[in-house]
């Protein structure tokens, strides 16, 4: 399983008590396909650069996660059928520990 990081962008004309169920909604698509998250976080309300589908503004959520990589073009495409969700990016996550041993890897090949 590889750990990847999804940011999505739901309408701006969703109240919170509505964006709740559709980040469970999110999350559920996920689980379905033998995923787990790991962690997800709201980042709230924000401007957009440029507007997406006539809005301004959106609700802006992260959401990090392990899952086989054949799962990710179904992930998409399930994402892409979801009422209020207007964008949704996954990458792949870097992992901490090899973020870490890259430097120590670099002072030891120049140390000789």
């Amino acid at each position: 399983m590889k750990t990847y990081e999804a940011m999505f962008i739901f309408s701006d004309h969703l109240s919170d008590e509505e964006l709740d169920p559709k980040i469970k909604s999110a999350r559920g698509e996920i689980e379905a396909l033998q995923g787990e998250v790991v962690s997800s976080t709201r980042l709230g309300r924000r401007q957009f650069a440029r507007p997406i589908k006539k809005s301004d503004h959106g609700h802006y959520a992260v959401m990090t996660f392990r899952i086989e990589s054949e799962h990710i073009p179904a992930l998409h495409a399930k994402y892409k059928l979801s009422d209020g969700l207007l964008r949704v990016q996954v990458v792949l996550a870097e992992e901490a520990s090899t973020a870490e041993e890259a430097p120590a890897e670099e002072a030891a090949s120049t140390a000789e």
